[in-house]
């Protein structure tokens, strides 16, 4: 079997829009797109048309766009699929970023393809994209309960569990590159590999 090749043009951090969010676990798609903008000295900017805060970079020659939806979780679908269409990307060139319940803070997964989890940012983006998009899974944990689950993930994370995926977040952007030069599988391994 071949390896998996990636050819990444947008990175989407899904989250949910304003002050009183920013700290929240469902915002944890956000931290790593606020991080690898930082990185690489982007700015972030207002992009109606694309219902969203836009910003770009560019890796050896390579134009990759940043987007952070602010049509709250539920249609984060409408602001991918805009930005994605304007910019001819195929779902197979979308790396979503996004908090993950069924795993532990620290723990970051990537993956091509799969259902929605349960996610609602993802489940509205599959349905305006279909599912063939990769996904970087960031740990935020679960309350034990599902009955939990809405208020939990719409509060802050404890400061051990802060550092935990803040330093999931930083294993994630060293890992980047080699997803950025096409190399999902050693990307996946690297990632995956603590």
């Amino acid at each position: 079997m071949a390896a998996q090749q990636a050819d990444i043009r947008l990175i989407v951090g899904l989250g949910n829009p304003g002050a009183d969010y920013h700290s929240t676990r469902h915002n944890t798609g956000f931290w790593l797109v606020d991080a690898l903008a930082d990185q690489h000295a982007v700015n972030f900017r207002p992009e109606s048309r694309f219902h969203g805060e836009v910003g770009k970079m560019r890796i050896d020659g390579k134009d990759i766009h940043l987007l952070k939806p602010t049509t709250f979780m539920n249609r984060s679908g409408q602001s991918v699929a805009a930005l994605a269409k304007y910019f001819k990307i195929t779902p197979g060139q979308i790396l979503v970023a996004h908090d993950e319940l069924d795993l532990s803070p620290g723990d970051i997964r990537l993956k091509l393809s799969g259902g929605h989890g349960g996610h609602n940012g993802l489940r509205d983006i599959i349905n305006h994209l279909g599912k063939d998009f990769y996904r970087l899974r960031i740990g935020i944990g679960h309350p034990g309960d599902r009955n939990q689950v809405v208020n939990y993930v719409l509060k802050p994370p404890g400061k051990a569990d802060l550092q935990m995926i803040e330093d999931a977040i930083a294993r994630a952007l060293d890992t980047l590159p080699l997803l950025l030069h096409g190399d999902f599988a050693k990307a996946m391994q690297q990632l995956h590999t603590k």
